[in-house]
């Protein structure tokens, strides 16, 4: 109880900074608007069921709804962790009677977990109402897109961006970071698949799929759904898939420990 109370005030103050007027209606308002307009029930021809499901689940994770999802994210991560910093905010949390990593706690609950439930509620409503066949007869397909979708880039920049936030103690700067970060990885993908097919060796593919495990998955449902998009020199199999999704989730709790440690430990203030 003595813990409690602290922590739900913090958790409070958090939301308030995170999602103040207007910026959780225009939030809201994107996610719904990009669910409906950027889906493509028509998808791919020639590909299996399940492959199908896959492809839609994906276009309702397009490049332009991602990257609005990763910029909400990156602001309340960096800025609004880095405002506090800088301002001295900081300062007055851990005067609470609460350890420091449950202020950590609190300020991710409401800058990632809030976001995490506002994005994926809208995009599972959606789904039900454009295709509800396809998360009743796929549950564990629309999970898996979802988790890899999730693992990276939004948790792994989160991860990082966290990191450089305490570090710089300028959320600005860990903002631009972050941002840049999420945009080289759309050139580093393309640039990976450039160098499997000119070499025709599959390790550039398996190393960016441990950082990016959506890149094995999405080539094992294209290769089941005999798309073109199949991959010539490396196809994993299901349990590759489950393995590289598993090393990726690795990567990024690795990430968020260090990020914990140096705020229980190392950060001055």
């Amino acid at each position: 109880m003595r813990e409690g109370r602290p922590f739900l005030e913090i958790f409070t103050y958090a939301l308030d900074e995170d999602y103040r007027f207007p910026i959780l209606e225009i939030f809201a308002f994107l996610f719904a608007l990009g669910t409906f307009v950027f889906v493509d029930l028509g998808t791919y021809s020639g590909q299996t069921e399940e492959a199908l499901a896959y492809s839609l689940v994906s276009t309702l994770c397009g490049f332009p709804l991602l990257f609005i999802f990763v910029v909400l994210i990156l602001k309340n991560v960096a800025y609004g962790l880095g405002s506090d910093l800088d301002k001295g905010v900081m300062q007055t949390l851990f005067s609470y009677p609460l350890k420091r990593r449950y202020i950590l706690t609190a300020r991710l609950l409401s800058g990632l977990g809030i976001a995490l439930l506002l994005f994926f509620g809208i995009q599972i409503f959606g789904l039900f109402l454009l295709a509800p066949d396809v998360i009743l007869t796929y549950p564990s397909t629309v999970f898996l897109t979802y988790a890899a979708q999730l693992c990276s880039p939004v948790l792994l920049l989160a991860g990082l961006v966290l990191f450089f936030t305490l570090r710089l103690k300028r959320g600005g700067l860990a903002l631009v970071i972050g941002v840049v970060l999420f945009l080289a990885g759309l050139i580093v993908s393309g640039f990976v698949t450039s160098i499997a097919y000119g070499t025709g060796s599959d390790l550039s593919l398996k190393i960016w799929a441990v950082i990016n495990p959506n890149s094995a998955l999405q080539i094992y449902y294209y290769d089941m759904g005999a798309s073109l998009f199949a991959s010539e020199s490396w196809v994993p199999s299901f349990s590759e898939v489950l393995l590289y999704l598993g090393a990726g989730y690795l990567i990024v709790a690795v990430l968020f420990v260090i990020g914990y440690v140096y705020f229980d430990r190392r950060l001055e203030i």
